[in-house]
């Protein structure tokens, strides 16, 4: 050890080196413990398991045309959106309802009818269990058509 290491080492500027050699039984039982077949290869893709985060769900009320934009950008970035057009005028909603329908099916998604004039748009990434019997959905559209006659007048 030259006067350089012995001053760095008295300074606790080095590391001191750890001579270690080990036994010929746990030599051994490193070699046991060490499985190659366990370990990935090189270029393996590893995956983490903890990839699943709270997903959140949108409320959005349409009024007017306007606001597809906002509900497609929440359906782009993966979150399931229920949109109610109560307020929105017949030719309005039906003009919103066919753009998100739209965008719905280019991203892969599904879209359900919750109710009368409430629509659930799912991502790819949302599965939707379940569904609403048909003869809930043709009293749905029953009184849908019965509103609109209403407002219409014809």
């Amino acid at each position: 050890m030259s006067v350089i290491n012995k001053m760095m080492s008295l300074l606790g500027l080095s590391d001191e080196e750890v001579h270690y050699k080990p036994t010929e039984s746990q030599e051994a039982a490193v070699e046991e413990e060490i499985n190659p077949q366990f370990y990935p290869r090189k270029g393996a893709t590893v995956v983490n398991l903890h990839t699943q985060k709270q997903v959140r769900l949108v409320l959005c009320e349409g009024k007017e045309f306007d606001d597809t934009q906002t509900i497609a950008d929440h359906l782009r970035a993966r979150r399931p959106v229920v949109m109610n057009l109560h307020k929105a005028p017949y030719e309005v909603a039906v003009r919103i309802l066919d753009f998100i329908a739209g965008t719905t099916y280019a991203l892969g998604g599904r879209m359900e009818k919750l109710g009368q004039n409430v629509f659930l748009c799912a991502p790819e990434n949302v599965e939707i269990l379940g569904e609403i019997t048909e003869i809930a959905m043709a009293e749905l559209i029953e009184s849908s058509q019965v509103e609109h006659t209403k407002q219409t007048g014809r």
